[in-house]
């Protein structure tokens, strides 16, 4: 099995982080170290040399080249392309503001940030260019999987999120998009990242299988290390940093085991 470990280079690397690392070389599958750095606003490049110094520290290695999403432009705009041939994309001008104030009596978010978008722009018919956001049909109908750690799933993308935003206003593409392509053209097999991305799931298996992936990958979603009872760890917390443990005199067996336990 082919799996992936896929930071976002928008901070530096802390025990969450590990704790993932852990659970995707653990599993026995070849890996992919794929650096998510679609968001270009955010990223940095500091951020990425620190990833990889402390992956390295920390003995985790990839069985591929390395991947960078910022390097993958052609490859998203090739499967945007499928999906516009088939009119299940179109644009939106709309903005987070606007949507909120649409839909405040019956917004459904399904964790930090979330919205489900109302589906106001469907049949504008705005042209696709810079400047607007674009967004992939997602009609109703459940998506049923099984995920390794917290067991069978059900869920409907439309009713969770609605019509997914694929390529944002600023011309950067999202995470369930590039995701969704990344995880079906590089082969992966076996996704494992923490249980705050489940919801994710089910608009990712949509959005491949749009794509013309068949089998979607198997799916595990592990606990995360939690900083208080309902707030998880963040690329803030310099007291989980591995760049701030290592200066502190931590061993890398050391970071490893704190991640674990």
């Amino acid at each position: 099995m082919v799996t992936r470990f896929a930071p976002a280079p928008t901070g530096w690397l802390h025990l969450g982080h590990v704790l993932n690392a852990e659970y995707v070389w653990g599993s026995a599958a070849a890996v992919v170290l794929r650096i998510e750095d679609h968001d270009r606003e955010r990223c940095r490049p500091e951020y990425e040399a620190g990833i990889l110094e402390d992956l390295e520290w920390l003995g985790y290695r990839s069985d591929f080249p390395l991947v960078r999403q910022s390097e993958r432009e052609g490859i998203y705009r090739q499967a945007f392309e499928q999906l516009r041939t088939r009119q299940l994309t179109y644009a939106c001008d709309c903005t987070r503001a606007e949507i909120e104030e649409r839909t405040a009596t019956s917004a459904t978010r399904n964790g930090p940030g979330e919205l489900k978008y109302d589906g106001h722009c469907r049949d504008r018919r705005l042209p696709l260019a810079d400047g607007v956001g674009w967004r992939v049909r997602i009609d109703a109908g459940v998506e049923r999987f099984v995920d390794g750690f917290v067991g069978p799933q059900e869920q409907d993308p439309s009713a969770q999120c609605g019509d997914v935003l694929i390529r944002d206003r600023r011309g950067n593409w999202t995470y369930q998009f590039v995701a969704a392509v990344d995880d079906f053209r590089q082969g992966i097999d076996l996704v494992i990242r923490g249980v705050d991305l489940l919801a994710s799931t089910g608009r990712q298996i949509r959005i491949a299988r749009l794509l013309g992936r068949t089998t979607p990958p198997e799916f595990r979603h592990h606990p995360l290390i939690m900083k208080t009872a309902d707030q998880k760890l963040s690329k803030s917390d310099g007291d989980t940093g591995v760049r701030d443990l290592r200066a502190r005199g931590w061993t890398s067996e050391q970071v490893r085991a704190a991640a674990r336990t």
